[in-house]
């Protein structure tokens, strides 16, 4: 029986939480597997629930932080290294960069078979400047090259690691979608609808607009704020939800006010919400207004929802909506294109109700976890047979 050990960077609000958690919880018994990560940082929230809601019991390394640390760095290296020499697993998985890092040279330095990688994302634009990006790629195509396997989660991704960034080849690329437990999203509409829209106060044709993400500068909340100004000038009503937390609070905090004293328009910063099944189906559109992705779970997550969805061109958002079925796509960072497609939702209910009959058809099958797992299992087995034949 294959031992895999998954190694996430660590446990906050996202789709590399549910991604390892259905991983481990839902393999076949063909495997045993074993998952470890970091905390969430402070302006984080914290995910455990997520695998405890499934029941999966994670080991927890707290020195594995998001700022890289000399000191804590080397005792995270340290303990996975311990980890994987107690536990002797045949696979290890890393998810995301600083578990990437430091797993696959642990994972290297203790001999182990087959080392593979998901990119959930990555930082080779709109994070950093030019010599610091490029010390992150030299660093990735070294990790690519102890790396028995890389996994892209969209098309696009695969892309832009192997012919934009150059990390590897994408011969050693595999495109496996994340996968999710969809089916809560579907459940009780009508009563979870009622529930959300009563708690914020909604009136029955008011048209309610979201967004869901960590507040920091690369999911560029400004943009979203900008687009709100843009149609509260036109006179266009909506009321506006920002659900997450983060380093950007305080502005976006200051911008909202400045909004409501200027326009009379509402806008609603919520902080993290956990029943995001139940607040996604009070809500008319949602939306995504980010410089960098790799596959945003609010998207999927909204479409499920029987929501329609507005999104800058980012990462694989092209690969995880329909375009004019689903929801909208626009250039990035371009408020009048945005504004322009968020006015069409708002104004045009029969085109909601098209995109919201589409939106848990198109994911349904596409991102479900059983899909997911079943995808690794065979990318598994495919790198196992090539490491054995490699070894004769």
């Amino acid at each position: 029986m294959p031992k895999v050990l998954r190694i996430i960077n660590r446990f906050n609000i996202g789709g590399p939480t549910y991604n390892a958690t259905f991983l481990t919880k839902f393999i076949s018994e063909d495997y045993e597997t074993l998952l470890v990560g970091g905390l969430p940082e402070k302006d984080e929230s914290d995910s455990l629930h997520i695998p405890e809601n499934y029941g999966v019991n994670p080991l927890l390394i707290p020195e594995m932080k998001r700022i890289p640390n000399f000191r804590s760095d080397r005792e995270a290296y340290r303990k996975i290294k311990q980890i994987i020499r107690e536990f002797q697993p045949d696979i290890v998985h890393t998810h995301a960069a600083k578990a990437g890092a430091l797993g696959r040279k642990a994972a290297k330095a203790c001999g182990v078979p087959v080392i593979v990688h998901t990119f959930h994302g990555h930082v080779f634009h709109s994070y950093f400047g030019r010599t610091k990006t490029w010390i992150y790629k030299v660093i990735e195509r070294r990790l690519a090259k102890i790396s028995t396997g890389i996994v892209a989660i969209s098309p696009m991704q695969k892309e832009e690691l192997s012919a934009v960034h150059g990390i590897c080849s994408p011969d050693k690329i595999k495109v496996i979608p994340l996968g999710f437990d969809l089916s809560k999203f579907q459940e009780n509409l009508p009563e979870k609808r009622m529930e959300t829209r009563q708690k914020w106060n909604l009136g029955d044709e008011e048209i309610a607009v979201a967004i869901v993400g960590r507040l920091a500068p690369i999911k560029n909340h400004v943009l979203f704020l900008d687009v709100i100004q843009l149609l509260a000038a036109k006179g266009i009503k909506a009321r506006y939800f920002i659900v997450g937390d983060g380093q950007e609070k305080a502005s976006i905090e200051q911008r909202a006010k400045e909004l409501e004293d200027t326009y009379g328009v509402k806008v609603e910063l919520t902080s993290w919400i956990i029943d995001i099944a139940t607040f996604n189906a009070g809500m008319d559109i949602i939306c995504l207004s980010s410089d960098n992705e790799g596959t945003p779970v609010s998207l999927i997550e909204a479409q499920a929802s029987g929501i329609p969805v507005i999104s800058t061109d980012v990462g694989g958002v092209k690969d995880i909506l329909a375009e004019g079925e689903t929801g909208f796509v626009v250039p990035k960072n371009d408020a009048k294109s945005f504004g322009e497609k968020l006015q069409l939702l708002i104004e045009n209910k029969e085109i909601r109700s098209k995109m919201s009959q589409n939106g848990w058809n198109f994911v349904r099958d596409k991102f479900h976890y059983t899909t997911l797992v079943k995808n690794m299992e065979d990318y598994y087995a495919e790198l196992i047979e090539k490491t054995r034949k490699n070894a004769k």
